[in-house]
């Protein structure tokens, strides 16, 4: 069965649920003013709050799709990502470069997880 988890907003639903798993709809920093590291925090704790309140958690994460504005800032991407998910639960990722995600905006993901 598909759900529609969260109320729909615009042109998407934010999460839609099969068999137990979420898949999650980009997620963009809301403090466009920050660095690379900030809007990688920024954007990686929003996905652990959301997780959170589908019964999820960062532990359950699957794979994250991240576009990024500029490949050269992926240092600064992988030192906030060290810092939310833990090695032994390290999801499929992949990064790929984008032209344009909006005015100030460096990055966008996307995930999918698991619901324990």
């Amino acid at each position: 069965m598909i759900k529609r988890v969260l109320p729909y907003e615009g042109l998407l639903h934010e999460v839609v649920e099969h068999n137990g798993v979420l898949y999650i709809g980009g997620i963009v920093p809301e403090d466009t003013s920050l660095d690379m590291a900030g809007q990688a925090n920024d954007v990686l704790a929003q996905l652990a709050q959301l997780l959170k309140t589908l019964g999820s958690d960062p532990a359950h994460v699957l794979q994250v799709t991240i576009y990024m504005t500029d490949l050269n800032e992926k240092a600064a991407f992988n030192a906030a990502w060290k810092a939310h998910f833990a090695e032994a639960h390290l999801p499929a990722r992949a990064a790929i470069g984008v032209a344009d995600l909006g005015p100030g905006v460096k990055l966008e993901m996307t995930a999918i997880a698991a619901r324990p």
